[in-house]
């Protein structure tokens, strides 16, 4: 059975930065932050726009997940994308947010669902809870979103844009 999906560092400090946080519902009515993605948001201090995000928004549950798994601690992640694929790998059919690209091919090799922040934008705007997703996320690149011209306008040719 899919628990909730949980979110790694970046697509919640992306989207929480330009005020778009509520994109990370689209994969689900209650997100969860793992322990160690958590400590790292932290870390940007009370002024952080992800910090105060996790401290007020209550469909983000910080957890203790399980242990990491010798299948994803051989792939050498951070222990923030470690923590969110163990905790949808402990769950068949639960949904990773992240970024990462290495992270990404872990959770394809362990037939893990994964959604990133380009894809939560993409599926906001096929819902129609956006009108474009094109302003969306030139404001994510502005605030320091790596995403190249070729894959944006591939990403947003899939949305009709």
């Amino acid at each position: 059975m899919a628990e909730r999906p949980a979110v790694n560092a970046s697509p919640l400090i992306y989207l929480a930065g330009t005020d778009f946080l509520s994109l990370l519902q689209i994969a689900g009515p209650e997100i969860v932050v793992p322990g160690p993605v958590a400590e790292e948001i932290r870390a940007g201090g009370t002024a952080d726009a992800a910090v105060q995000a996790l401290e007020s928004t209550p469909w983000l549950t910080v957890v203790e997940g399980p242990a990491v798994p010798a299948a994803i601690q051989a792939w050498d992640l951070g222990n923030g994308e470690a923590s969110v694929l163990a905790w949808a790998h402990a769950a068949p059919g639960t949904m990773a947010i992240l970024d990462d690209l290495a992270a990404r091919r872990c959770a394809a090799t362990l037939r893990i669902p994964v959604r990133g922040t380009l894809g939560l934008v993409l599926a906001a705007k096929q819902r129609g809870q956006i009108p474009a997703a094109r302003p969306v996320l030139e404001i994510l690149r502005g605030s320091g979103m790596y995403l190249s011209d070729p894959v944006l306008n591939k990403a947003l040719a899939l949305v009709g844009e």
